[in-house]
């Protein structure tokens, strides 16, 4: 250390700084020096967070004595003076006007104790016990909302009651804030009692019922008092989706009621208001039909049914809200082609039935829909004989089997996907498949299945195209597992079908369809197919307005041609394959319509249902022919029906379309498809029929003749030239023009451009042992040069299952 002078020890000057070697931990007295910075700054960052936390709650809880002291419990809403729904067409004309509410409130001593412990059940089990809102439950469906979880409205009864009768059902934060607060002044003003009871007659239960009194009267034709506790656990399931829980509206439904239905029981049981006894006792109380007001008789109430449900399942507009009415709905429905529509079931069914006398004719349903494929707007629907007398819409319901119109999709998609066969052969409408009746199909990994063809007819190798025009199911469920019916599922919910469509499931027995899809989801994905494989999503709507207001409508802004979907060559060379089968296949029947068509015949299994869906570049449009008991709603065989030992979809349902299609098309000018083929799968050059069928203009589609397929006049249609018919021994059969010579039984090969005409081959003698053929003659157009003609296959899709 240094010293002075006098010997006095001095400070030391600090020595030179030099930097410390980072590789060297730091010196015990620097890091002493550092260590309490951390713990200060920890204790600065808690002290803010706990401070903006306490301004928080008192920020929330000033909201809350805010919210309460200011918001007050308005009147009655406007439902308790519901009014009625406009319905127009297209062009502005009034098509129908609802919104009559049924309504009748009852003291809450007039509802038995288990129909309220059923509401209970299915809505807040903790009525009785927890406060008029539930905190928790509502942050929970806030979150699941905004997380993409769905809606939930997380309310009590309570906040229910102050929904219905003060509010409204707009999904709103200021009306859920307003919700909130009314029901913390109502829960505090009245009791338990007062607003269960209110709840009871303000909730809306479908039918235009609104309260538990009309609810009963709507579904079980008795009063409130009268209800069972399993009667009363329906009603309570209503009120999660009134429509959809409908069974006799919907039908297809029914296991999601029933689900419902035994959650609503088995929550009494957990709460010990019902005994296990009597909950194994229960059986599930079918409703009565829907009884409907006569200003909705006709086809009117099937049309203000399916815009209904258009409108809520698009989320235009919530059920409850339409159900208060006032609103002015345009749709895009046309009067003269729905009058059309009406004409032409009645000319070719209705007018034929004859229920006294043959019991088959009671069972007959009739469902068809047009839409215009460029637009997707639905211009036409035919839902029954009368909305008084059958409720159920026959042209949106989905519980029927599309049969073998599903075909269209496997081919679609087999030629989307480039698929080959298992040979290793590209798939055109030209390919060759094994055709034979039961034949196994190759290359899948699950259960057996060996599907049989219309009337165990084997056809050995055929090819694509004639196996479409007299659909054979052999053929159609091996190309089926060559694409993978996965994807054939995807092609068909691309083209149109909803992918909830029941029993649209991802096996080879998919391409003989057991799809329940509806006539009009059948008619959106034929439309996909005329316009060339855009989709443009089918609209029923095309304004929608309130007190002056217009609602935004899904898809208004978009393109309105569609979007791609399909190649154009794919979608283009499948309607290629369809032309055939209206002209040389089971739907010549629809060459009735007079213009260049396209179409596909099919029935579902046991004869249940016979479809045919086609279309012309202007229309496409699907009918469907259903058997019902009107008793008890069973589906049923049409065996017998019209008279007729069996109905197929190239008998009456094609001949419906084709009625239709004539008058709603007359005065457009015919118009020829404008295709563009896939290399490979050119088509036979054949003319269009006329615009102008001379003589009977139905002659030309009255069905054919034949052991099990549709009775009726052999087709005659003078304008259409069809291949020359060889003899193969005593039986006539039609030759494979598009098909080269092929040993038997060899791999499928590809096929060459048809042969040249030959002449005619002179008759074949009949020797004394064989019966004489006598087939019936046919113009091919050329005079003097007659050529004998063979009924084809009838359609019907086979089993569906091994």
């Amino acid at each position: 250390m240094p010293t002075s002078a006098a010997g006095e020890t001095l400070p030391s000057e600090p020595e030179a700084w030099e930097p410390r070697d980072p590789t060297l931990p730091p010196r015990p007295d620097q890091a002493r020096a550092r260590r309490p910075r951390r713990p200060r700054r920890l204790r600065r960052f808690l002290r803010r967070l706990f401070g903006l936390a306490a301004l928080g709650v008192l920020l929330l809880l000033g909201g809350l004595v805010a919210g309460y002291l200011l918001v007050d419990v308005p009147a009655a809403n406007a439902t308790a003076v519901a009014q009625s729904n406009l319905f127009l067409y297209r062009d502005g004309t009034q098509l129908a006007r609802d919104g009559e509410v049924d309504r009748e409130n009852v003291s809450l001593a007039r509802v038995p104790l288990g129909v309220q412990r059923a509401v209970l059940a299915a809505e807040d089990r903790d009525f009785h016990t927890s406060q008029a809102v539930d905190p928790r439950a509502m942050v929970r469906a806030t979150w699941n909302t905004l997380t993409g979880k769905g809606r939930q409205s997380g309310s009590t009864i309570t906040q229910q009651y102050v929904k219905n009768y003060y509010l409204g059902q707009e999904q709103t934060l200021t009306r859920k804030a307003k919700e909130f607060f009314i029901a913390l002044k109502l829960g505090r003003e009245k009791s338990k009692d007062e607003i269960l009871e209110g709840y009871l007659n303000t909730s809306y239960f479908g039918r235009n019922a609104y309260g538990v009194q009309a609810a009963a009267r709507a579904y079980y034709g008795k009063d409130a008092h009268a209800l069972s506790t399993a009667e009363g656990a329906y009603l309570a399931s209503l009120l999660n989706s009134p429509n959809a829980y409908d069974v006799t509206e919907h039908p297809e439904n029914r296991d999601r009621v029933l689900a419902r239905w035994r959650y609503v029981l088995d929550g009494m049981v957990t709460e010990g208001w019902l005994s296990r006894a009597a909950r194994a006792a229960a059986v599930f109380p079918d409703p009565q039909p829907a009884r409907a007001s006569a200003g909705l008789s006709g086809q009117r109430g099937y049309l203000v049914q399916a815009v209904r449900q258009y409108l809520t399942e698009h989320g235009i507009v919530d059920e409850k809200t339409l159900a208060a009415g006032g609103f002015r709905i345009t749709t895009t429905l046309e009067r003269a082609k729905q009058d059309a529509f009406v004409k032409a079931v009645e000319e070719s069914v209705t007018a034929k039935l004859d229920p006294r006398h043959n019991p088959t004719d009671r069972f007959v349903r009739v469902g068809g829909a047009a839409v215009e494929p460029g637009s997707g707007r639905i211009v036409a629907i035919y839902g029954g004989i009368d909305y008084t007398r059958q409720f159920v819409n026959n042209a949106t319901r989905r519980d029927y089997q599309v049969g073998s119109t599903f075909k269209p999709f496997v081919l679609a998609s087999a030629l989307q996907n480039g698929a080959q066969t298992q040979e290793g052969e590209r798939i055109t409408p030209n390919t060759v498949y094994d055709g034979d009746n039961r034949r196994p199909v190759q290359g899948w990994n699950g259960a057996y299945y060996d599907p049989a063809n219309e009337d165990d007819e084997s056809f050995g190798p055929i090819s694509v195209r004639t196996a479409t025009d007299r659909s054979v199911n052999a053929v159609y469920a091996q190309m089926a597992v060559d694409v993978g019916p996965a994807r054939v599922r995807d092609t068909a919910v691309t083209l149109g079908l909803p992918a909830r469509t029941p029993d649209l499931t991802a096996t080879p027995s998919i391409a003989l369809g057991p799809a329940t899809a509806s006539v009009l989801d059948l008619a959106q994905a034929y439309a996909t197919l005329a316009n060339h494989g855009r989709h443009a999503p089918y609209t029923l709507v095309e304004k929608v307005s309130r007190d002056g207001e217009e609602l935004d409508l899904p898809g208004s802004g978009s393109e309105p041609e569609g979007r791609q979907v399909l190649s154009r060559e794919v979608a283009d060379t499948t309607t290629s394959v369809l032309r055939s089968v209206v002209r040389e296949g089971t739907g010549t029947a629809a060459l009735a319509a007079g213009r260049p068509a396209a179409g596909k015949t099919g029935t579902a299994e046991d004869d249940k249902a016979a479809w045919f869906a086609g279309f012309t570049p202007e229309l496409a449009t699907v009918v469907a022919m259903m058997g019902q008991d009107p008793e008890t709603g069973r589906q049923l065989p049409l065996y017998g029906a019209l008279g007729r030992p069996r109905i197929n979809g190239g008998g009456e349902p094609a001949e419906i379309w084709a009625r239709f299609t004539r008058d709603a098309l007359a005065g457009v000018p015919a118009k020829e498809f404008d295709l563009r083929l896939m290399e490979g799968a050119e088509e036979l050059p054949l003319e269009s029929p006329p615009a102008d069928f001379s003589g009977d203009p139905y002659g030309a589609g009255q069905g054919y003749e034949g052991p099990q397929r549709h009775r009726g006049k052999a087709p005659v249609t003078p304008h259409v030239p069809r291949p020359a018919v060889r003899e193969r021994g005593a039986e006539p059969v039609r030759p494979e023009p598009v098909r080269p010579a092929q040993p038997p039984r060899q791999a499928p090969q590809p096929l060459q451009a048809p042969p040249a005409p030959q002449p005619e081959p002179e008759p074949v003698p009949v020797t004394p042992t064989e019966a004489p053929v006598a087939p019936a003659p046919v113009d091919t157009g050329a005079p003097g040069t007659p050529m004998t003609a063979v009924a084809p296959a009838s359609d019907v899709s086979g089993p569906t299952s091994p």
